[in-house]
């Protein structure tokens, strides 16, 4: 059993950045695909970008392109997502994700995910 913990949310203000970081467990860190999702109050769970095994491919939704940027330090078995030019709207409990595969030009879909964290609140005042 993988276990993943996300540390790092918090309050910000609009326009301020956060750094999330997600720690894994797992020696074999490499071999997964990492993704972060978000959950917003009375929304769906969706995808806001991942990273493959190496760090060589990104992807992230529309929402986010520009502000976001997911990165990893497989050393170490963590993945950091850097919010910057943050708005109200991307307040949400934030998850990072485990996955086997993953496909050129889109994001993660649920089902696909084989480890999730417990997620940590990112609330973005004003």
């Amino acid at each position: 059993q993988v276990q993943l913990v996300e540390s790092g949310g918090g309050l910000v203000q609009t326009g301020g950045s956060l750094r999330l970081s997600c720690a894994a467990s797992t020696r074999t860190f490499s071999n997964y695909n990492m993704g972060w999702f978000r959950q917003a109050p009375g929304k769906e769970r969706e995808c806001v970008g991942r990273i493959s095994y190496t760090g060589g491919s990104t992807y992230y939704v529309d929402s986010v392109k520009g502000r976001f940027t997911i990165s990893r330090d497989n050393a170490k078995n963590t993945v950091y997502l850097q919010m910057n030019s943050l708005k109200p709207e991307d307040t949400a409990v934030y998850y990072c994700a485990a996955a086997a595969r993953a496909y050129n030009g889109r994001c993660l879909f649920e089902y696909e995910i084989h480890y999730w964290g417990q997620g940590t609140q990112v609330t973005v005042s004003s």
